[in-house]
């Protein structure tokens, strides 16, 4: 952001925000229930963690995925060194030094708590890819990546053993408010006859209909958190999971909760009502907690 929006947003802030942010500083954010060990996962098969919010890594018969990448420890308006924001509940399950070399970053949109700044300039590697949505390419520093592709709904791109497909869900992409044009994304994945779903950021829609093929979608990432009072910009538990049958998931692996307060849901509420909602079926969720893995 530039520094004459910053100053702009900052004196149209009200007081009441700076409180709270007062008290966010003094909160210490809990230890993570799992850490997974990604550098020891074989190069064959499927893995997934959960790092928290949205940010999942991915490993595909040895191709490496991260979805949406916040490792920072507040989301919000970068200020120099600075960052002015909310601050994460529970800590990131593990830092990026204990990742693998990432092929691909997927970014959904610009929002805050989906485009990390911080993060993504840490994660520069001239061997890694960024699929992110259209107009939201200036906010990076391109050149410092192997190669970084706006996508559009219903492009495609192949990146190594991946093709890439973004698709159109119940969002918006705006960073600030004015910053309108820029799109957003949820993005079908394909790697060696496996196929993944990124819900990215999603309110209810039918547009997930339309990823359902004879093949099934093995895993559907898909988000559950912050509808309440915000139903109209994201799904509930039981709208995602009606999402994810809607496109044939088998497996849901639920992110964007328990990792910020965005809303007024209780922090646990979401993932309880996604195991009701599942009912018998309950082996078809993946994981429920921060640092968990899944291996298929």
């Amino acid at each position: 952001m530039q520094a004459p929006e910053t100053a702009r947003f900052l004196r149209r802030a009200a007081p009441a925000f700076f409180r709270e942010l007062s008290k966010e500083y003094k909160r210490e954010s809990a230890a993570p229930p799992h850490q997974p060990g990604p550098l020891r996962w074989p190069d064959q098969g499927w893995h997934a963690a959960w790092l928290g919010h949205s940010t999942v890594l991915m490993k595909v018969d040895g191709f490496t995925i991260l979805t949406d990448p916040v490792f920072s420890s507040r989301i919000g308006l970068n200020v120099g060194p600075l960052t002015i924001g909310i601050k994460r509940l529970v800590d990131v399950a593990a830092p990026i030094s204990h990742l693998p070399r990432i092929d691909l970053i997927l970014l959904s949109h610009a929002h805050m708590d989906h485009f990390d700044l911080p993060s993504l300039r840490r994660l520069e590697d001239p061997a890694t890819v960024v699929v992110t949505a259209a107009h939201t390419a200036d906010l990076l520093r391109t050149r410092r990546y192997a190669n970084v592709r706006e996508l559009r709904w219903g492009q495609t791109m192949q990146v190594g053993p991946a093709t890439v497909t973004p698709f159109e869900v119940a969002h918006w992409g705006a960073r600030m408010r004015s910053d309108t044009f820029r799109g957003y994304n949820g993005y079908l994945i394909e790697v060696n006859h496996r196929r993944l779903l990124f819900g990215g950021d999603t309110a209810y829609t039918d547009k997930f209909k339309r990823l359902r093929s004879s093949q099934p979608i093995d895993l559907a990432v898909m988000p559950i958190g912050a509808y309440d009072p915000w139903i109209q910009v994201h799904c509930n538990p039981e709208q995602a999971l009606a999402m994810a049958n809607d496109a044939g998931g088998e497996f849901i692996l639920p992110v964007h909760h328990q990792t910020f307060q965005l809303s007024r849901e209780p922090r646990l509420e979401p993932i309880d009502r996604l195991i009701s909602a599942l009912g018998s079926a309950t082996d078809r969720l993946c994981l429920k907690e921060i640092g968990a893995e899944f291996h298929l």
